[in-house]
């Protein structure tokens, strides 16, 4: 029997590129998406609408599904950088994912991909690698995002226990085409290219292509050990290093000029009232910040040997962002340069 695809969360941006690769090797694919969304994603054999913290909304995929061999990625989930706590960040990547993973288990789901992040694992000495790791505690990790990030992969891990095949998928920093949604770094990219973005942060982060991300994911369904963890990581670039390449891209000369976090710092709670007054989501934030200055540094190497994952380089990944951000009709000005 062939496998059937489940991707929830499936108009995001690593969720629609998942698919897309999926339905790309032509195999069936099923979309969940939040009440209202239209598909960003074409071919899919179906697609459904409602909420993950609705059960309720989530039952119809399952009993759909009834004789299927089905893997679920899950990929629904709310990437924030806000300081402040929200119901709804907690709702959705804690409440929304125990839903869903009990109803992978109630209905004997094949294989369950959960899809993390990296912060939700306890940063250790500054300087060292960060590996996989199966031990997740919400006290253990700094800010809103990542404390919700822990108690879901706790909670997922512990399922696993249970008799459901489950894989966890740890990305870093996500960056590259198909971003609907306009994400925080996809934002920074698209402000640079018009002209907007005027300064940088010191510090960086480890950022990765979301398509590698994606074929890691895949990889993973087919080839992941029961009850493992995988980070899906590049490599440490800090944000000026980033945005040089990105003039490259653009043909500019001149470099933005790089302030200081502990400026930056001073005027964080500032900005984000700003932007709240605005209704718009915060450029930076303090938690952005604590972030940036933080190791950041994650080895890929089990990934690597056991999934066959290997990042691209991060050149070509700022490149097609760029098309992809001119082609989208994003920005208008400019002309990408090969580099």
């Amino acid at each position: 029997m062939n496998e059937l695809y489940i991707v929830t969360g499936a108009s995001g941006h690593l969720g629609n590129v998942v698919a897309r690769k999926l339905i790309e090797r032509k195999e069936r694919v099923w979309l969940f998406l939040l009440s209202g969304e239209k598909s960003v994603v074409e071919g899919a054999e179906r697609s459904y609408h409602g909420d993950v913290t609705d059960k309720e909304t989530l039952l119809p995929l399952f009993l759909d599904a009834v004789g299927e061999k089905v893997i679920l990625i899950h990929c629904a989930g709310i990437v924030s950088i806000k300081t402040r706590f929200t119901r709804r960040l907690y709702d959705v990547n804690v409440l929304g994912t125990k839903n869903v993973v009990d109803l992978c288990l109630e209905h004997k789901v094949e294989k369950l991909l959960y899809i993390s992040s990296v912060h939700a694992i306890a940063d250790n000495l500054r300087g060292e690698t960060i590996v996989e790791t199966t031990a997740f505690d919400h006290r253990k990790v700094e800010g809103h995002y990542a404390k919700s990030k822990a108690m879901a992969t706790r909670y997922v891990l512990q399922t696993g226990r249970k008799g459901l095949h489950v894989n966890v998928i740890h990305p870093s920093g996500i960056i590259g085409p198909y971003d609907f949604g306009r994400s925080h770094t996809t934002t920074l990219i698209e402000d640079f290219l018009s002209g907007r973005l005027r300064a940088l942060m010191a510090g960086g982060y480890d950022f990765v292509d979301v398509r590698d991300v994606a074929e890691g994911i895949i990889s993973c369904a087919e080839k992941g050990r029961p009850g493992e963890g995988y980070l899906l990581t590049s490599r440490y670039y800090s944000l000026s290093e980033l945005f040089e390449m990105l003039g490259e891209i653009a043909g500019r000369g001149k470099h933005l000029k790089t302030l200081p976090l502990w400026f930056v710092s001073f005027t964080a709670p500032m900005a984000e009232l700003y932007y709240k007054i605005l209704k718009q989501p915060p450029l930076f934030t303090r938690y952005s910040i604590f972030t940036l200055g933080t190791n950041n540094r994650y080895s890929h190497d089990k990934g690597k040997k056991d999934l066959g994952y290997e990042p691209r380089d991060m050149k070509e990944t700022l490149q097609d962002t760029c098309r992809w951000l001119q082609e989208s009709g994003r920005v208008h000005n400019g002309k990408i340069h090969s580099i």
